[in-house]
């Protein structure tokens, strides 16, 4: 069986025309120069909110000491969004260059929480501690890879538990194209986890302008038009900045339900900014021992180390499978290189300050448009070089106007749920969990968690353990203790 969506499958190969074709095998998967570069920008569009999003996390929250992030009394969070943008893009750009896959990275949105109100926070703690912590996880994680051990785990996953991941994800990230956009949003009643809009209604200028780009991605990728993403997003931000100049709506909030979200469409007064890198540096890689102990530092890395060992592994499925770049045991290609920078990027994010940097499943956006090598990283990887300078062009562009994108990718991915065998028990509950709990606990890893431990018990009950690869049940062991975290702390007292 094959991942692979009947989109996704690329035509036939041609001869390499220049160097860069050569490298990165771009008429061999059946691509263009151009194909790749239009894949990357709309990667980067449907990512660039972590630019926004992470200095917020990150930099409204004081350590435990009672400093905000870079030392200051004060937020600073154009210092944390330029340094986001710098670790982001020269880590996607070492993805496509090494890895030659069309898989960005940047802070892992979850694990930058994580590190805030978990981390950060502690008494005592202080940032350039909680950043230690993360440089520790990716260093463990990288010596995981080299050694052969995540790549191994992520092998011996069965080929419908890997579909599931796939089409899991697809629908998670539809939901949080839905979500950002206001399309549905937690109500003021709370009498519903999530409603329609505004009431039940979808009656704001905002949603309109999410309609508006959502169909037109659509339509123009049912006629088969190249870059009907990209022009989805260029068209819905142009008339996002008319709507506003002329309704005047501001930014979303309780008191002001039909406004925008993330960004305030408008064209900037000016368009260069001088950044700011002075968080590089700015961590301690064993100060939160003497502050809490080895054994919570030893459970605070094992929690963020379980979140980024198989994220990564999901998103990279997902990612390959929309490309059509899996083998048929559902492996993408240089797998190894892929998890060996996903390991460095988790490191370098912490060394930077800005969080562990983590392969991003928007990736997918760009793949939807045509992207199939490590170009396409190499360009999301220089745009987002470019937003360290360019930050208040990246930052007109709403989450109304962005998500779309997201939801068509989504619907792209859960094609695949044809792969799986729906009468088979032992493989269709599990997968079941993997896909459902996705989008419903808002998190990759408690789906994939879920499925693997299912699989397990399954096999177990019916008398088929040796059927199930060593690896998973270290897999399920791990992931039994990351649920049960919160006891495991309560009863060793941190």
């Amino acid at each position: 069986m094959s991942t692979t969506s009947p989109r996704a499958t690329a035509p036939a190969s041609a001869a390499p025309k220049n160097a860069v074709d050569r490298f990165f095998k771009i008429s061999e998967r059946g691509s263009t120069i151009g194909t790749e570069i239009r894949g990357g920008l709309v990667t980067f569009f449907t990512m660039s909110y972590i630019i926004v999003l992470n200095p917020l996390i990150l930099g409204t929250v004081q350590d435990g000491s009672g400093n905000f992030l870079g030392g200051g009394s004060e937020p600073n969070i154009p210092m944390i969004a330029a340094t986001t943008a710098l670790v982001a893009g020269v880590m996607s750009i070492l993805m496509g260059v090494v890895a030659n896959f069309p898989l960005a990275l940047a802070a892992g949105l979850g694990l930058n929480a994580v590190v805030a109100y978990s981390i950060a926070s502690l008494p005592d703690m202080t940032w350039a501690d909680a950043m230690g912590i993360v440089v520790l996880e990716g260093l463990i994680i990288l010596v995981l890879v080299l050694t052969g051990f995540r790549e191994a785990v992520f092998r011996a996953v069965p080929m419908e538990l890997k579909t599931a991941i796939s089409v899991g994800i697809g629908l998670f990230i539809a939901f949080i194209g839905l979500f950002d956009a206001g399309f549905v949003r937690i109500p003021f009643s709370q009498a519903t986890p999530v409603e329609l809009g505004i009431g039940g209604s979808l009656g704001s200028w905002p949603l309109l302008v999410f309609v508006v780009g959502l169909f037109l991605a659509i339509i123009l990728m049912a006629r088969k038009v190249h870059g009907a993403i990209l022009i989805a997003i260029a068209t819905s931000t142009v008339l996002a900045i008319v709507v506003e100049a002329v309704g005047n709506l501001g930014e979303r909030s309780a008191d002001n339900p039909d406004g925008w979200s993330l960004a305030v469409p408008a064209v900037p007064d000016s368009v260069v900014a001088a950044p700011d890198f002075s968080l590089l540096g700015q961590f301690s890689l064993f100060g939160s021992i003497e502050k809490i102990g080895v054994v919570a530092v030893i459970l605070l890395v094992f929690s963020v180390m379980i979140a980024d060992f198989f994220d990564t592994m999901g998103t990279m499925v997902a990612v390959g499978g929309e490309a059509g770049l899996l083998d048929k045991e559902g492996n993408p290609p240089r797998t190894r290189q892929i998890l060996v920078v996903d390991s460095i990027a988790a490191a370098a994010g912490g060394a930077a300050s800005v969080s562990s940097n983590t392969s991003y499943v928007e990736s997918a956006a760009g793949v939807g448009d045509g992207a199939r090598t490590g170009l396409a990283s190499v360009t999301t990887g220089v745009a987002f070089l470019l937003a360290t300078f360019l930050a208040p062009l990246v930052g007109m562009v709403p989450f109304e106007a962005a998500t779309p994108a997201l939801v068509v990718v989504g619907f792209l991915m859960v094609m695949q749920v044809s792969g799986i065998d729906w009468k088979n028990f032992e493989v269709a509950v599990p997968a079941f969990l993997t896909i459902v709990l996705m989008p419903f606990s808002y998190s990759i890893t408690v789906g994939i968690g879920a499925g693997v431990i299912s699989f397990v018990v399954l096999k177990l009950a019916l008398g088929k353990v040796r059927k199930v690869h060593p690896l998973m049940w270290v897999a399920a062991a791990l992931f039994v203790v990351y649920f049960l975290i919160g006891p495991i702390k309560s009863w060793l007292g941190v």
